[in-house]
């Protein structure tokens, strides 16, 4: 429908806006030649173009199934001051969230690891962890070295770190060296004399050197800490009336990020999380509102730099409630 402009109503600053926008968005001229046809430098018609957005002549709408998830990103990085955070649409089954996240992480470690500047980077264990090395091209990186970061489990499986280190390796025609000693000791003093071997502190120091680690979690009902490595000794439920919500490389925290008061956290033998959130790029990949209180106590901690999550999980995290 025709709109009736009076003389005195034509504003010459917004209908240079108005063409500029048309000629860039609608008719798909790059800014150099927008500039020719207006006569205009390129400089002019970029700040038209922001000036356009700003007073809403010019709107962006993003019509696919990963745009709530893209506004969640900018959201959850902010909130939490994260160096940069993945969200993957929410499936309808919720058994295949972890698929899902593994899938967001694996894209994002086929960019991460393909940089020059990488040349150390660590890896944790668990279910998103090893599925992510699925969804990963093969990389040609022999000055990469990838390390395990923690001790393994006695149990044979291809979520243990020994795997997960070589499958990642493999990919990227990188060397790789293990944590080799188990996750827990039996007791805090023999813990105590694990530490002070020169294998287990050289390890250490290798760990504190990489560029970026990638780390699992899980809730103290279904993880496999609890399945495959808590000691025989130790209950979930006994850490949960403490306070527990959840494991991060072993350590059990509590709904504010601190370790909770029980023996089983002075077994843990590797590296300290005050020592961990020192590494430039901690990469958290989990999903699943059973695991919001600890990816929370993770991000209170300040252990996270890039988080890896879906989207009704991010609702969560962001929720005041």
């Amino acid at each position: 429908m025709a709109r009736n402009i009076k003389l005195d109503q034509i504003d010459p600053e917004e209908q240079l806006l108005v063409r500029l926008a048309w000629a860039c968005e609608i008719e798909g001229l790059t800014q150099a030649e927008a500039a020719e046809r207006f006569g205009i430098t390129r400089l002019r018609v970029n700040k038209a173009l922001s000036e356009a957005r700003r007073r809403g002549i010019l709107r962006v709408s993003v019509d696919s199934v990963f745009a709530a998830a893209a506004g969640l990103e900018w959201e959850v990085q902010q909130r939490f001051q994260l160096k940069r955070a993945i969200i993957v649409p929410s499936p309808a089954d919720c058994g295949s969230i972890t698929a899902l996240v593994a899938a967001g992480l694996g894209a994002y470690l086929g960019e991460l690891l393909q940089s020059s500047e990488m040349l150390r980077f660590g890896m944790s264990w668990g279910n998103t962890l090893n599925l992510a090395t699925r969804y990963m091209q093969p990389l040609n990186r022999p000055d990469l070295e990838i390390v395990s970061i923690m001790g393994g489990v006695t149990r044979g499986s291809d979520v243990n770190g020994y795997e997960i280190t070589t499958r990642l390796a493999d990919l990227c025609n990188a060397e790789h060296s293990f944590f080799t000693a188990p996750l827990f000791a039996n007791s805090p003093e023999s813990r105590d004399l694990f530490m002070q071997q020169d294998l287990v502190q050289d390890m250490l120091k290798k760990i504190l050197s990489c560029n970026a680690i990638a780390l699992a979690t899980g809730d103290l009902h279904r993880s496999l800490l609890v399945r495959d490595a808590l000691p025989d000794s130790v209950s979930p439920a006994e850490l949960e009336a403490l306070g527990g919500v959840g494991d991060i490389t072993g350590y059990i925290l509590n709904a504010q990020g601190d370790l909770v008061d029980h023996p089983v956290n002075r077994q843990v033998i590797g590296l300290s999380l005050d020592d961990m959130a020192t590494i430039d790029n901690v990469i958290l990949a989990a999903g699943g509102l059973h695991k919001v209180p600890v990816i929370k106590a993770a991000i209170k901690r300040g252990l996270v730099g890039t988080l890896v999550t879906d989207e009704n999980t991010a609702k969560a995290l962001l929720s005041k409630t």
